[in-house]
């Protein structure tokens, strides 16, 4: 139903093949789990089909070794209209030792689409009801004002299109 999920958690068991010449997890490995996940999250929250529109904040803090046990967490802390905002910690663990690391952290936003036209569609809203959820609002909206910063600044260095 609708609105009711508000979390996903997945997990990765890292493997040879999601590593790169360093011997670390390639930055868009874990790129790829974040955006799988968000995707569950954000079907899970509108339940309809959605696109992710962008990534913001991304930060690799520390690395992800072959063996890790890695869970991706997504979080609803903010709806639009039609668009969702997670923020996702990724979580890196050695099974041999149970050491625990943040690997990475982001905020991923999708917009819902209905199915006719692919046109952005309705959302249902969240309101937070816990500090923490209030917390995570106020950092949503402070993330969507210097998203609307960057994009203005951005755009002004964009090329123009072909005549």
């Amino acid at each position: 139903m609708p609105g009711q999920q508000r979390e996903v958690e997945f997990r990765f068991l890292t493997e040879p093949g999601d590593v790169n010449f360093g011997g670390k997890v390639h930055g868009g490995m874990v790129m790829k789990w974040i955006d799988q996940a968000g995707y569950a999250a954000a079907v899970g929250w509108s339940g309809r089909y959605c696109v992710t529109v962008a990534v913001g904040g991304i930060q690799f803090v520390q690395p992800i070794l072959i063996g890790d046990l890695v869970t991706v967490r997504c979080k609803l802390i903010h709806t639009g209209t039609s668009s969702m905002h997670f923020a996702v910690d990724v979580i890196a663990r050695d099974l041999k030792t149970a050491a625990e690391r943040v690997a990475t952290s982001c905020v991923i936003i999708f917009v819902a689409l209905d199915a006719p036209d692919g046109k952005p569609a309705p959302v249902p809203a969240w309101q937070p009801t816990s500090e923490e959820d209030r917390r995570l609002a106020d950092y949503a909206q402070r993330l969507i004002a210097l998203s609307k910063s960057m994009e203005a600044e951005v755009s002004r260095f964009r090329p123009a299109a072909a005549p």
